[in-house]
């Protein structure tokens, strides 16, 4: 009973979070998200096809409900007759990881809120820091990041990294296109068997998105609270996008792809260069070259010493740009544009 009446007031506030942000998305995006959500909300494979009048009528009635309640505010949750406001989430998982679930309630980018209830799968200390694996999920918004650092807790949602492997997945085996993803996928068996494939990569991405987060710790604790606050400060969507992307390449060299390399992990080096953004590559126009001469035959202690550069020019911007002590956008964009790496 607890967790039925539960699933229903998380799953109220993610539909609420939506009903209020899922019109940030460009079109492509928000069709591409909500037949994913479809499919998750009505239980099925994702290998399950939908066709065209399934999908319209369940958006039509998604996009009801959000009018409906976009007005609304989120709900307290009701755990053992006391109620717990939805962004409490550390006070909400000391009631509820003894009985094997895992709730997360907070904001993402652009302060947006996102809530999930799940199955927990394992939890363990790293660090000052908790992290706790999730595998069903009860509750989740369109979004449904897969992973999020809320205090001092790491939350890795396992559905959700196995979904979005899926869908890059897909799209590799209908364009069939020569790159970095399709090296990725070809240590897995996706032409044989997909399902295996997906639980074999999911759970070596899930390292890979582990130690990125890890990354946003160890950064987050050099850089202190006034990256925190110049985040807040800034007004502009584009700088927030490109102060958040250099706080990610800080990480990356930082954590994620020295323990990547150490490890021998060929698999997640494509697949992180996969994953490239055209923002990513743009300030960091040097891991393409880079990445293409390891392709080409480079060691991988070449690679390494490029990682090392790497790291210490993000850690000397991040510090340039805290002291300009500005949040002034065009001061910020020229600051960062000009120290392309």
């Amino acid at each position: 009973m607890l967790t039925e009446l539960l699933n229903q007031s998380v799953q109220h506030n993610c539909n609420i979070a939506d009903a209020k942000h899922a019109a940030n998305f460009t079109l492509c995006t928000y069709l591409m998200k909500m037949r994913e959500f479809c499919r998750w909300d009505n239980g099925y494979a994702l290998t399950h096809m939908l066709s065209k009048e399934e999908i319209g009528e369940w958006v039509s009635k998604r996009e009801a409900l959000w009018e409906d309640i976009e007005q609304q505010d989120y709900q307290t949750l009701n755990i053992d007759d006391q109620q717990y406001d939805p962004f409490q989430t550390e006070q909400i998982n000391s009631k509820l990881l003894p009985l094997g679930l895992v709730y997360s309630g907070g904001l993402g980018n652009h302060c947006v809120p996102h809530f999930f209830l799940a199955k927990l799968e394992a939890q363990h200390d790293y660090a000052d820091h908790k992290v706790i694996i999730s595998s069903d999920e009860y509750a989740r918004d369109l979004t449904a990041p897969p992973a999020m650092t809320l205090g001092d807790t790491i939350f890795i949602r396992k559905q959700s990294i196995r979904r979005m492997l899926w869908e890059k997945a897909q799209e590799w085996r209908w364009h069939k296109i020569e790159n970095a993803m399709s090296k990725a996928f070809s240590y897995y068996p996706f032409d044989d068997d997909i399902d295996a494939a997906l639980d074999a990569m999911t759970s070596v991405e899930l390292n890979s998105i582990l130690l990125h987060e890890k990354g946003e710790i160890e950064t987050g604790h050099r850089l202190g609270e006034e990256w925190k606050m110049l985040l807040t400060e800034v007004t502009d969507a584009r700088v927030e996008l490109m102060l958040r992307t250099i706080k990610d390449l800080y990480a990356d060299t930082s954590v994620t792809l020295p323990a990547l390399i150490e490890s021998n992990n060929i698999a997640s080096l494509h697949f992180f260069a996969g994953n490239m953004t055209a923002l990513r590559k743009d300030l960091c126009p040097s891991f393409v070259t880079t990445y293409k001469a390891w392709c080409e035959g480079a060691s991988l202690e070449y690679f390494s010493a490029w990682v090392l550069r790497s790291q210490q020019h993000w850690q000397q911007l991040t510090q340039a740009l805290l002291a300009m002590q500005t949040s002034a956008p065009e001061a910020l964009t020229k600051a960062i544009e000009g120290a392309r790496f």
